[in-house]
C-alpha cells in the first residue's frame, strides 16, 4: 500500500512537472513574441533618430575644352550635358568608370543652346535665328541611341520628339541679350532682359499658340515661377510679384531693404514654384518664402529664417520624395534642411570646388566647370523632426501655421505634411467621449446585477452582457455607418434630448413600479424594476428619435435643427457619432470587469453594514463601491485602452479627415485608423513607412502605460484597503 501510494505521487509529480515546463514554455514564447514584434516596431521606425549623411562615391572630370551645363543621373543611364567647341551640346554617358561622349547635339552657331531641368528632368532648350524655340527632353536622346542612330551626330531628331515649338516675337529676340527660360507641367515662360526692359512671354503647353505677353520697364532682376503663375521682379532693393492674372502694373510688394546683391544669385526657387529661398545680406540669413493666401489672393509670405556664417549660399537643392533640402555655401559647407520646420540636421563639409548641386534619388550631384562629385546619401529620412511631427508650421498653400497629416501625392517635389498631432487628438478625443457614454451605462448595470439584482435575475443578466462582448467591431461600425450616420443630424438632437429627460423619467418610474409591483404576483415582483426602467428608457428613446424634434421645433418656432462644422465635415461623420459607435463596443468589457469587482465585495461587510443600521444605498456608496474602486478603475482605464486602440469602429464611421480640432461636431482620423488606410501604400524603407512604424509604437507604448497605469492604481488602492 505504502510501495503503490509512492509511486502514484511521483507520477503525480513528474506530470505536474511536465505540466508546469509546458506552460511555462507557451508563456515564454508568448513573451518572447511580444519582444520580436516590439522589436520589429522599433528597428523599422529607428532610422528617424539617425543624423542623415553624405558619402563620396565618385569623382570624374571631363577635358578642359569642355564644360558642364548640367548634371544628370548618369549612375543611373541619364547623361551629362556639356557644352563643346563648334556650337554643339554633348550628352555623356558612364562606361566602364570613364564618362564618354554618346551623343552631340549639333546646329548652326546662330542659333543659342541651353539646358532646363524641370522635376528631376532635363531638357535642351534651342532658339533659332528666326526666334523660334524648341524644347527637348534630354531621354528622345537615350531612345535614339539605343534605336541604333548614330552616336556622334544628331541631325533630325529635334523635329520628331520634341515637347513644343513656338515663337517668340522677332523684334524683342537678340541672342546677346540676357534671357531665362522655365518650364512646368502647365506653362512655358521666356524672359528677355534689353538694358532696364523686360518682356515676358507664357506659352501654354498644350496650347503652344496660347500666349500671354508682358512688359516690364525699371527692372533690375527677375525670377521665374511657372509653378505658380507668377513672376519675382527685383528693383529699388525690393522684390515684387506679378501674377498670370494681373495686368503688367500689378506689382505686389513681397519684401524690401532686404541687401539684394546683384552680382550673385539672391532668390533660389524649388522645383514646382510654389516655394523659394532668399538671401538676405544684410541680416547674412536664408528665408524661406511659401504660396500663401492673403486678401490680395496667392502672395508669398516668410516662414523661417537660416543664419549664415560670412558666407554666400551657391545653391539649393531639394529631394524629390523626402522633405529635405540641401544648401550649398561659399565656405564648402552643405547644410541639411528639413523643407518644412528649417531646421538644420546635418552640417557636413564639401568640396570648395562644387558650385552647383542637383539631387537624383538617394544621390546628390555636385558640379562645376569640368568636375562632378557624386554623393550618396545616408539615413535621408533622419530629416524628419519634432517640431515637423507635432509643432504647426506653414505648408504652401496654407493660410496660416497649421498641423496637417496629409502624404498622399500625385507627383514629386510635393511637401510632404507629417504632423501627427491630429491622428493624436483624433484618437485622444474619440476615446475619452466614448468612456463619457461608456462609464454611465457600463458600471450603472454592474452595480445593478452586482447588488441589487437577485441572484436568477443575474445569472440570466450578466452573460447576455457579456455576450455583446463577442460582437465584432466591425459589425458595429458597419451598423453605424449604414443606420447611424444617416440619420446623425436628427439622431443628435434627439439624443441630447434623451440625456436631458432620461433622469426625469427613471425617477418617475421608480416612484411608479413600487405601487404597480405591489399588484403583481410575488415571483414576478423582484426584477419588476428592470422592466419599468427598460420600458421607460425604450418609450424615451422612441419619442425622442420620433416626435422630440418636431414638437420642440415647433414650440420654439424654428423650422429644423441644423449643425455645421467649422470644417464643414459631415455631420454623420463627426466625432460623438463616432463615440456613440465606441462607447457601445466597449461597455461590455467596463461592465465585465467592473461587475466582478463589485460581486466580489465580502458577504460579511454587507453585513456588517446593515447590522450598523444602514441603507442598502449607504451600504453601497460607502462600503461596497469603496472597496471595488480598484477593480472599477481598472476596467475604466482598461476600457479606454481599447478605444484608443480601435481600428474598425473609427476607420469605418468617421469620415477619416486628421483634424487637429477638439470639437464634438468635427470630423477625425485616429492613429490606428491612419495605420489601416495608408501601410499597405507606404513605400518600404520611405520616410512616411517609417513615421506609420513610429505611430505604432506611440500606440503600443500608450496602451502599455494605460494598462500599467490601471494595474498600479489598483493595487495601491487596495493596499490603502487593507492597511484601512
Amino acid at each position: 500500500m505504502t510501495f503503490d501510494s509512492n509511486s502514484i505521487n511521483k507520477k503525480r509529480q513528474r506530470s505536474d512537472r511536465r505540466a508546469r515546463y509546458i506552460v511555462t514554455g507557451f508563456g515564454g514564447l508568448v513573451l518572447l513574441t511580444l519582444v520580436i514584434l516590439v522589436t520589429h516596431l522599433i528597428i523599422q521606425a529607428l532610422p528617424l533618430a539617425y543624423r542623415p549623411s553624405l558619402n563620396l562615391i565618385a569623382s570624374y572630370q571631363i577635358p578642359e575644352n569642355e564644360r558642364i551645363v548640367i548634371a544628370g543621373d548618369f549612375i543611373n543611364g541619364q547623361p551629362l550635358l556639356v557644352q563643346k567647341q563648334n556650337c554643339r551640346l554633348g550628352l555623356k554617358q558612364l562606361d566602364n568608370a570613364n564618362l564618354v561622349s554618346m551623343h552631340d547635339y549639333i546646329r548652326p552657331c546662330g542659333h543659342v543652346l541651353s539646358t532646363q531641368n524641370t522635376m528631376g528632368e532635363n531638357y535642351i532648350v534651342d532658339i533659332s535665328l528666326s526666334a523660334q524655340v524648341r524644347v527637348l527632353p534630354v531621354r528622345s536622346f537615350i531612345l535614339s541611341a539605343n534605336e541604333g542612330a548614330d552616336t556622334k551626330v544628331h541631325s533630325a531628331l529635334a523635329g520628331q520628339a520634341h515637347v513644343m515649338s513656338f515663337a517668340l516675337p522677332k523684334e524683342e529676340w537678340n541672342a546677346r541679350d540676357e534671357w531665362n527660360f522655365a518650364l512646368s507641367s502647365k506653362w512655358a515662360v521666356v524672359s528677355i532682359s534689353r538694358g532696364n526692359s523686360l518682356f515676358i512671354r507664357w506659352i501654354n503647353r498644350q496650347q503652344p499658340t496660347t500666349f500671354i505677353d508682358k512688359r516690364f520697364n525699371n527692372i533690375e532682376r527677375s525670377v521665374l515661377l511657372p509653378g505658380s503663375e507668377s513672376v519675382l521682379l527685383q528693383f529699388d532693393d525690393g522684390i515684387f510679384l506679378n501674377r498670370l492674372r494681373d495686368n503688367d502694373a500689378t506689382m505686389l510688394p513681397i519684401a524690401g531693404d532686404i541687401g539684394l546683391a546683384l552680382d550673385e544669385p539672391t532668390v533660389f526657387p524649388l522645383a514646382k514654384g510654389r516655394t523659394f529661398f532668399l538671401v538676405n545680406s544684410n541680416a547674412r540669413t536664408l528665408t524661406r518664402w511659401v504660396i500663401s493666401k492673403s486678401e490680395k489672393g496667392l502672395t508669398f509670405e516668410p516662414t523661417y529664417q537660416i543664419p549664415l556664417v560670412d558666407e554666400r549660399v551657391l545653391d539649393v537643392a531639394e529631394h524629390a520624395s523626402i522633405n529635405l533640402v540641401a544648401v550649398l555655401t561659399s565656405k564648402g559647407r552643405l547644410l541639411l534642411v528639413n523643407r518644412v520646420s528649417g531646421d538644420v540636421v546635418s552640417v557636413q563639409k564639401f568640396n570648395r570646388s562644387v558650385a552647383n548641386i542637383i539631387w537624383y534619388g538617394d544621390k546628390l550631384y555636385g558640379f562645376s566647370d569640368n568636375i562632378v562629385s557624386v554623393w550618396e546619401g545616408k539615413h535621408l529620412s533622419g530629416i524628419t523632426t519634432w517640431a515637423s511631427l507635432f509643432e504647426p508650421q506653414h505648408y504652401e498653400g496654407y493660410e496660416t501655421e497649421n498641423t496637417v497629416w496629409q502624404t498622399t501625392s500625385a507627383s514629386d517635389y510635393q511637401e510632404a505634411k507629417f504632423s501627427l498631432t491630429p491622428l493624436l487628438i483624433g484618437s485622444i478625443k474619440a476615446s475619452l467621449l466614448a468612456l463619457l457614454i461608456a462609464i454611465p451605462v457600463a458600471i450603472g448595470a454592474a452595480i445593478y446585477t452586482a447588488f441589487f439584482a437577485k441572484s436568477r435575475l443575474r445569472n440570466m443578466v450578466k452573460p447576455a452582457i457579456e455576450l455583446l462582448e463577442a460582437i465584432p467591431s466591425v459589425l458595429i461600425g458597419f451598423i453605424a455607418a449604414i443606420w447611424l450616420s444617416p440619420k446623425a443630424e436628427q439622431f443628435l438632437f434627439s439624443f441630447a434630448f434623451f440625456l436631458i429627460v432620461i433622469p426625469f423619467v427613471l425617477i418617475a418610474v421608480a416612484l411608479v413600479q413600487r405601487p404597480v409591483a405591489d399588484y403583481l404576483p410575488k415571483r414576478f415582483r423582484h426584477g419588476a424594476e428592470l422592466l419599468f426602467a427598460l420600458g421607460g428608457v425604450f418609450v424615451l428613446g422612441f419619442i425622442s428619435v420620433e416626435f422630440a424634434p418636431s414638437i420642440v421645433s415647433s414650440l420654439i418656432g424654428v423650422d429644423g435643427f441644423t449643425l455645421a462644422s467649422e470644417s464643414n465635415s459631415p455631420i454623420g461623420k463627426t466625432t460623438i457619432v463616432v463615440a456613440l459607435a465606441l462607447g457601445v463596443a466597449i461597455s461590455p468589457s467596463i461592465y465585465s470587469l467592473a461587475e466582478d469587482a463589485i460581486n466580489g465585495v465580502p458577504t460579511d461587510l454587507k453585513h456588517a453594514s446593515f447590522a450598523l443600521g444602514a441603507t442598502r444605498l449607504q451600504t453601497l456608496l460607502h462600503v461596497v463601491l469603496h472597496v471595488a474602486l480598484p477593480g472599477i478603475v481598472a476596467a475604466i482605464m482598461l476600457g479606454f485602452g481599447r478605444a484608443f486602440g480601435e481600428t474598425m469602429i473609427v476607420l469605418m464611421v468617421t469620415g477619416n479627415t486628421p483634424i487637429s480640432s477638439w470639437g464634438l461636431i468635427e470630423g477625425l482620423r485616429a492613429l490606428t485608423a491612419n495605420l489601416a488606410i495608408e501601410l499597405p501604400e507606404a513605400e518600404v524603407t520611405s520616410a512616411h513607412y517609417q513615421i506609420l512604424f513610429f505611430t505604432a509604437c506611440i500606440l503600443f507604448l500608450f496602451t502599455f502605460m494605460v494598462n500599467t497605469i490601471a494595474e498600479l492604481l489598483r493595487q495601491r488602492l487596495r493596499s490603502r484597503q487593507y492597511h484601512v
